[in-house]
């Protein structure tokens, strides 16, 4: 039995996707469909979408949006206003720094000062009743882009399972969701965790595991040198700089892509001691931190299945 496999560009990245016979390039192709369908309704890096109409009506007006993001952007808000390092109003701190795009720079304490006034998650107003999202001040932008692409993998399995494919792999640029059991006569999965400072699909372990979600977070893909000062994509929205620690990734093994994606985001804002405490409260979460000196701590669930290169 052999994977078929195809690759796609969505999302800003190259999506791969595999499934197992007899399944057929048709489910591969009916993913991909929903991968479209989702990006133009949750995508911010075109003038029009659902989130876009939100953006537009920062400090406007409440818009109401279709059940499906409603819930999504209710899931994002309520996580961020927890205050633990994921934030779905950081965008425009993203934007004034652009790292990994052109015109990346260091801006002036004042200009990321008043961008902290508009990056603040309860300044976000959500009606469920109505289905609307206001943005109270303008200037302020959501932005799904920490948490999208596990919600899309998340309904690609689902999609898959009612096609009935028995056995398929999801890569969305990096984010893994793996469906069902592997090829391998033991039905196990075998998933290398990258390494932080090496291009990617070059491992630093390799992790054993049942059809799990494996997400990274991490500095490596996306930086700015500044005399002699690099500053990487993972903002802090307390200071408005990128986070200040000694973790160079941090990869989230969980039953669902969306909740890799936001506990990546706050295990790496938290750094390992206690981010990996939060994890260990988490049911069905495990975490990876790898330190800028390829250092590896494991949460308790992985001890017995992950191994070092």
């Amino acid at each position: 039995m052999g994977l078929i496999n195809k690759k796609y560009r969505a999302l800003g990245t190259v999506i791969n996707l595999s499934v197992a016979e007899p399944a057929t390039v048709e489910d591969l192709d009916a993913a991909y469909e929903l991968i479209t369908h989702y990006e133009d309704k949750l995508t911010v890096n075109r003038k029009e979408s659902e989130v876009m109409s939100i953006n537009h009506m920062a400090g406007i007006k409440p818009v109401s949006v279709p059940q499906d993001t409603y819930d999504l952007i209710k899931q994002a808000v309520l996580v961020s206003q927890k205050h633990l390092g994921f934030n779905v109003a950081i965008g425009p701190l993203v934007k004034l720094w652009k790292i990994g795009f052109t015109g990346a720079n260091k801006p002036s304490d004042a200009d990321i000062s008043a961008r902290l006034e508009i990056i603040d998650p309860f300044k976000i107003q959500l009606d469920d009743a109505l289905r609307t999202v206001f943005l109270q001040v303008k200037g302020m932008e959501i932005d799904l882009g920490g948490i999208a692409k596990g919600y899309i993998a998340d309904r690609i399995k689902d999609l898959w399972i009612k096609r009935g494919v028995k056995t398929g792999i999801i890569d969305l640029g990096g984010n893994v969701l793996l469906v069902g059991p592997s090829i391998h006569p033991n039905g196990i999965w075998n998933i290398g965790v990258q390494n932080p400072i090496q291009k990617r699909n070059v491992s630093l372990g390799v992790l054993q595991t049942t059809a799990k979600s494996i997400g990274t977070s991490g500095i490596y893909e996306r930086k700015l040198v500044i005399d002699g000062h690099e500053y990487h994509h993972m903002f802090d929205s307390k200071t408005g700089y990128p986070i200040k620690n000694n973790l160079a990734s941090v990869t989230i093994v969980s039953d669902k892509s969306i909740d890799g994606e936001i506990w990546s985001t706050i295990g790496f804002y938290q750094g390992i001691e206690k981010g990996s405490a939060l994890i260990e409260n988490v049911p069905n979460v495990e975490a990876v931190f790898i330190t800028k000196d390829l250092e590896m701590f494991a949460t308790s669930g992985l001890k017995d299945s992950l191994a070092k290169i």
